[in-house]
């Protein structure tokens, strides 16, 4: 990464992207700075037959359930339109009842679905050099999470786009890292807040001010 350069599009209050009109950009707009990367991953879109399909059925699934639609419901008309078969869940131990509710609508709409436990495995946390008052709960065994596993099963089992349900932070990172098929995210993991992250950015000047510095 070019340390030198740094990016500021969630400031932007021009927007140019998203309009035909020729707005004048800031400064540090990457449009502005970077055309050889626009370019290059335009020629992507157009001629990689993998990430073509890809963009095209995200595009189309935003078009057809723009603000109707729920997460679930457009992932399984993403799925569709890609003519997915095999679908593979990788879940959290913590929310084994919602991965069980998705398991069961995803077969519902005829795909052959896998899902994979993060603790798969019984990994003990010791070996990874964790300390014992490091534990959620020391003086007891803990089994760490194992998201490279969740990839590797799912792999096997054959699937053709991956949903992660609830993983930790980092772990979710893991697992992205290592699943060589198209992933997507259905839950983002939140003990506080319900699975509701979103929230803290929300009451971030009242009830979570204390989340900034």
């Amino acid at each position: 990464m070019d340390k030198t350069l740094k990016f500021k599009c969630s400031f932007c209050g021009v927007k140019t992207c998203c309009t035909e009109e020729e707005l004048p950009l800031p400064d540090d707009c990457p449009m502005l700075l970077e055309d050889e990367v626009f370019e290059n991953t335009e020629r992507l879109y157009l001629e990689n037959e993998d990430i073509h399909s890809i963009a095209l059925a995200s595009a189309r699934t935003e078009s057809e359930g723009y603000c109707r639609w729920t997460r679930i419901e457009e992932t399984i008309d993403f799925a569709k339109r890609l003519k997915i078969k095999r679908i593979g869940i990788a879940h959290c131990e913590g929310l084994m009842y919602e991965a069980r509710i998705a398991h069961k609508i995803f077969e519902s709409h005829e795909f052959e679905v896998s899902s994979v436990c993060c603790k798969a495995g019984r990994l003990d946390k010791e070996k990874l050099g964790l300390k014992d008052d490091e534990k959620v709960r020391p003086g007891q065994f803990e089994s760490a999470c194992n998201p490279i596993v969740q990839a590797k099963l799912l792999e096997k089992a054959g699937s053709e786009l991956n949903i992660v349900i609830g993983l930790c932070v980092g772990h979710d990172s893991l697992f992205l890292m290592h699943s060589k098929v198209p992933t997507t995210v259905l839950i983002v993991k939140d003990r506080v807040l319900g699975h509701n992250p979103v929230a803290a950015l929300y009451t971030n000047n009242t009830y979570y001010k204390h989340v900034k510095k």
